[in-house]
């Protein structure tokens, strides 16, 4: 007898492709971002003249917080499609393992970028 609280994992191709779908998307955004504000703090009239085009706090935080808070949003909006999934009967661990890839992703630039804007 199957439970109607169990996981389910597999079976579901159309879930996976969604949540692949929209990982990607929130990547790419937050990848655009990142483009974005890099080519802003470069073309910064503080920084035209330095040798790093991260010359100050602000152009550092700006291309450090813009796709964090991207990644972020995009790690929340998969948890809230997690809860949606789970209370519609459907395949809420596909979603989840969406979310947490996000958080890690964000984890892992913070972790990165920290250290590079630290040093």
């Amino acid at each position: 007898m199957v439970n109607d609280l169990e996981k389910r994992w597999a079976g579901d191709d159309r879930t996976f492709r969604r949540v692949a779908i929209y990982v990607a998307a929130v990547l790419a955004v937050a990848a655009a971002v990142f483009v974005i504000t890099a080519i802003w703090a470069a073309g910064r009239a503080a920084c035209a003249s330095a040798e790093s085009m991260l010359c100050d706090t602000a152009a550092k935080a700006a291309v450090l917080a813009g796709p964090t808070v991207v990644l972020i949003l995009g790690g929340i909006g998969a948890f809230v499609q997690t809860y949606r999934e789970w209370r519609r009967g459907r395949s809420w661990p596909i979603w989840q393992g969406g979310g947490w890839f996000l958080f890690t992703m964000m984890i892992v630039y913070l972790g990165i970028g920290g250290g590079s804007v630290a040093g």
